[in-house]
């Protein structure tokens, strides 16, 4: 797998100083936590679910998640499991086919030893399970039965706790709330891949939904738990964990009225701005400001319930030439003993130690994502991946 990956190659040339690197479901944790990016989400009780991986993967899509909670109805689950275990064989027939890192969201710790099982050898399509309303009390048997299937078949699993319980949300319980999601976690680091924020369900106790011109960060009272969340789980001291952006609800995107114009000529400045007042125009402007205030607030990748939302979230993943060369200039061996520099683009001051973690973080994302050529910014790499769908 690698992001832009579909993009053709003379096309990922020019628009890439460093590209993308390539990885698998057998890569470093750290890595494949950076690499999740847009993970979408689709119900596990779809009739070719199977073959909507593989054309999600075509796409671009490198995480999936597989769902039998919310998605579905409660009376559906018997048969979403059945039509999961069905798919899952299927799928690893074919196994001439690269696929994403696929994640099964369960309801109860009973299903992860019982699908694992089911599943037989075909588990080795999973990279691991979403484990929601996560807490210490309800989080822990669901992590000691991920690491139990983990050890009985020897296939490596990875947990995705879901932060969305009301316990992390009202004030009076939310420090201990996290301070005990932190003691769970903590003990089984190394089967956590990443922590998933439930935004949905945080504005569900309240009654609230935020509308397509307004982000999570609008909504104070979730803004607030994002804050804390990143505060006490998400630290750049080797304590923290990835934790991924909350899921955009709104999809009414006309990808197709822009196409025509991008296969003309889709790297024209002037065609650049038309592209993007027209997705502001159609909605998308909240969601491209979600994104960016994911990133600036301390979240890397989101859940995405959409397949139009994953390539703006890979677009505004991909590092830019300005921001590697800070990295790289903060990062340089003569500079340990810390001072200041000016940037090579001469528009800001580097300050060696306070942002070498940003630096560290940066470079991460730029081994993932590619770095961007000097000319080339969102626009051009959203246009890009539109042109070639």
């Amino acid at each position: 797998m690698r992001h832009f990956g579909q993009i053709a190659p003379e096309v990922r040339k020019r628009l890439f100083y460093r590209e993308p690197c390539t990885f698998t479901a057998d890569s470093p944790a750290r890595l494949l936590s950076t690499a999740l990016g847009a993970t979408l989400y689709s119900p596990a009780t779809r009739p070719r679910l199977a073959d909507d991986i593989l054309k999600q993967a075509a796409r671009g899509v490198v995480s999936m998640v597989l769902c039998l909670e919310d998605s579905i109805d409660d009376a559906d689950v018997p048969v979403g499991e059945e039509n999961l275990v069905r798919q899952l064989n299927d799928l690893a027939k074919r196994s001439d086919t690269d696929v994403p890192l696929l994640f099964v969201r369960v309801r109860t710790p009973e299903q992860i030893p019982d699908l694992v099982r089911r599943l037989g050898p075909a588990v080795r399509m999973l990279s691991g399970f979403v484990l929601p309303k996560f807490t210490e009390t309800r989080g822990m048997p669901f992590l000691e039965a991920l690491s139990a299937a983990e050890s009985a078949t020897g296939q490596r699993l990875f947990a995705m706790p879901v932060l969305e319980s009301p316990d992390l949300l009202y004030r009076e319980s939310r420090v201990q709330t996290l301070e005990g999601i932190f003691r769970a976690v903590d003990k089984y680091r190394d089967r956590v891949l990443a922590l998933r924020l439930g935004v949905t369900d945080f504005c569900s106790s309240y009654g609230l939904r935020r509308g397509p011109d307004m982000t999570a960060y609008d909504v104070q009272i979730v803004a607030s738990v994002i804050a804390d969340v990143v505060n006490m789980l998400a630290r750049a001291d080797g304590t923290g964990f990835t934790v991924t952006g909350p899921v955009w609800e709104y999809f009414r995107v006309q990808e197709r009225m822009f196409k025509p114009q991008l296969r003309q000529s889709p790297f024209l400045e002037v065609e650049a701005v038309e592209l993007r007042s027209k997705l502001i125009e159609h909605a998308m402007d909240g969601l491209l400001r979600e994104i960016s205030l994911d990133r600036a607030n301390g979240l890397l990748g989101k859940t995405c319930i959409h397949p139009s939302h994953v390539l703006p979230v890979h677009a505004l993943s991909v590092v830019s030439h300005e921001e590697f060369t800070d990295a790289q200039d903060i990062l340089r061996p003569e500079r340990g003993g810390g001072g200041v520099l000016r940037s090579a683009y001469t528009n800001k001051m580097n300050e060696v130690k306070p942002h070498r973690a940003w630096a560290e973080r940066t470079l991460l994302r730029a081994e993932v994502f590619g770095v961007a050529n000097e000319d080339i910014g969102f626009v051009e790499l959203l246009a890009a991946g539109l042109s070639d769908d």
